[in-house]
């Protein structure tokens, strides 16, 4: 894999569970213990990995004066974990606490200025771990799904049949001690995927291109048993909880994270602020929408998280 980034950062490591998460470190220009400055944690969303361009907005919001702490969960990328691409939401959210107590402890950073981070599925670890944490300073959920329901139900029943039915076959095989049963997170015409539809492959393709990923080097499959805890996820309950400022950005081309139930939901946060683009789910990663995202979130985080002008890199 080849991942390519414009700012300095370090490797670090730190403690979820029985196992460790490992995370890009990205500190502004002039970030010390005699200086701290914000700190925004970051994570991919479903079944993807730090290395699929999250650089790219760390980059831009280390130039803008924050630090950034991007991790891999447990059982990804460069984490630890058995078995190997376990997508578990309990987990998941188990590491994103890990995570905000990590960076909270980092001494370039203001433990009270802590900023959380996520896109499609991690959107909605990010309005979990908001509602949980009184003390997250501001959320960001890009293209997040907030909602398993609506998003089943742009599938197709013969594949969601095919989905739960492998999901019951990795549970029976996880009881018996055997290998996972693996299913595809992004699929192709004919195999059995969570995103499975020819257009959001062509943009996953598009994005791992982009990352300078090899589809062969790209870890893929997933144990199914995740397909049977995705329409029962709704995260987006959580957002009239969330009690700090966010920004809900939504994809209205969106049909992995229907925007509609998104937009639903975002509307509960109490301090909750909305940007629309017309782009699809993968689009809002590249080119003029991710610029326009990122600019969108930029100008949030100016508002209600703003850095020191003397912290910023001019």
């Amino acid at each position: 894999m080849l991942d390519e980034t414009t700012s300095p950062r370090r490797d670090v490591w730190f403690d979820s569970g029985a196992d460790r998460c490992h995370a890009w470190l990205y500190l502004p220009a002039g970030a010390s213990s005699a200086a701290p400055v914000p700190v925004i944690v970051m994570a991919h969303g479903l079944g993807a990995v730090k290395a699929l361009r999250l650089s790219a907005y760390a980059d831009r919001f280390t130039a803008a004066g924050y630090a950034c702490l991007v991790f891999d969960y447990r059982y990804f990328g460069d984490s630890g974990g058995e078995p190997r691409e376990l997508l578990s939401i309990t987990s998941q959210r188990q590491d994103w606490q890990a995570a905000v107590t990590f960076a909270r402890t980092l001494p370039e950073v203001d433990p009270n200025e802590v900023v959380v981070w996520g896109t499609s599925f991690a959107g909605g670890h990010v309005v979990a771990t908001a509602a949980r944490d009184p003390r997250i300073a501001a959320a960001i959920a890009q293209a997040p799904f907030l909602d398993g329901i609506a998003s089943v139900r742009q599938l197709p029943v013969r594949q969601t049949l095919a989905l739960v039915a492998a999901g019951a076959r990795d549970l029976l095989a996880q009881v018996r001690g055997r290998e996972p049963v693996r299913i595809k997170a992004g699929a192709r015409p004919g195999e059995i995927g969570l995103m499975s539809s020819t257009e959001d492959m062509q943009s996953l393709l598009a994005l791992l291109a982009a990352s300078g990923i090899d589809e062969a080097d790209y870890p893929n499959d997933v144990p199914a048993r995740v397909a049977l805890t995705i329409p029962v996820a709704r995260p987006g309950r959580a957002a009239g909880d969330v009690a700090c400022p966010i920004l809900f950005c939504v994809a209205d081309r969106d049909n992995l994270a229907p925007p509609d139930a998104t937009v639903r939901f975002a509307s509960r946060a109490p301090r909750g602020e909305i940007r629309r683009y017309d782009t699809g789910h993968f689009d809002i990663y590249l080119g003029e929408d991710f610029d326009a995202a990122v600019t969108d979130q930029l100008a949030f985080l100016a508002r209600h998280v703003p850095v020191a002008k003397d912290s910023q890199v001019r």
